[in-house]
C-alpha cells in the first residue's frame, strides 16, 4: 500500500509532519506499505504556514491513499488551503485519485480542500471547529468527532486529530497491534473512538 501526504505553501505543520512520523513508523516496520510527501505539481520547494521550507524530490503518483493537511483557513492566509482551494489545482487532483480508487484522508482543514473537489458533498466528515459552518454549508454531513471515517473518506478535526488519525490508518490497513505498537513508539495515547458510517 502506497501513501502520499500532500504539501503545499501555508500547510499546517503539525497537520503533515504528525502523520509523517506515524505512517513512516508503519513503513519501516512493514515491506508492503510505504508513505511519501509529494506535491501536485512538481514544486521543488514549499514552506509550512510556521516557516519551515523543505525541498520536495517526489510528486503525486498513483497512492492507494492520500493524505491532505489543512491551514489558513480561518485566517484567510494569502497561502495555505483556502488559497489552494480558490486555486482549484489541488482539490482536481483529489477528484481524479479519488476516481482511480484512492483513500482520501484529511487533517483540519485539509477537509476543505477535499470539499472543493466535491467529494464531501453528502458525506460524514468533519474537520478544525473553525471550517465546520464552512463544511456543512457545502452540503457535508458534519459529525462531532475527531476522526470520522466514512469509507473511502475519511477526515479530521483540527491539527492534532492528525495523530489519532494517522493511528486510525495504521489499525485500518495495517492492524491494530501495530497502530499500538506505534503509539507506544511515540508516546501517545489515542483519545478517541473512530466514528465509523454504519
Amino acid at each position: 500500500m502506497r501513501a502520499e501526504i500532500i504539501l503545499y505553501d501555508g500547510f499546517d505543520d503539525l497537520d503533515a509532519f504528525a502523520p509523517h512520523e506515524v505512517l513512516r513508523r508503519a513503513a519501516v516496520a512493514r515491506d508492503d506499505f510505504s508513505a511519501e510527501l509529494v506535491t501536485v505539481d512538481g514544486a521543488e520547494r514549499v514552506t509550512s504556514a510556521y516557516g519551515v521550507a523543505l525541498r520536495m524530490t517526489q510528486r503525486l503518483g498513483q497512492p492507494d491513499l492520500l493524505l491532505v493537511p489543512g491551514g489558513g483557513w480561518a485566517t484567510r492566509a494569502a497561502q495555505g488551503a483556502r488559497a489552494e482551494a480558490e486555486r482549484g489545482v489541488i482539490p482536481a487532483a483529489l477528484a481524479e485519485a479519488h476516481a482511480r480508487g484512492a483513500i482520501i484522508a484529511t487533517v483540519c482543514t485539509g477537509a476543505m480542500l477535499a470539499n472543493a473537489s466535491g467529494l464531501l458533498r453528502g458525506r460524514h466528515a468533519t474537520t478544525h471547529h473553525s471550517a465546520i459552518a464552512d463544511l456543512r454549508a457545502a452540503g457535508a454531513e458534519v459529525v462531532a468527532a475527531r476522526v470520522v471515517d466514512d469509507g473511502d473518506l475519511i477526515s479530521s478535526g483540527g491539527v492534532t486529530s492528525g495523530l489519532d488519525l494517522a493511528l486510525w490508518l495504521v489499525e485500518r490497513f495495517l492492524g491494530a497491534a501495530l497502530s499500538v505498537a506505534i503509539e507506544g513508539q511515540i508516546e501517545y495515547e489515542r483519545r478517541v473512538t473512530v466514528w465509523r458510517t454504519p
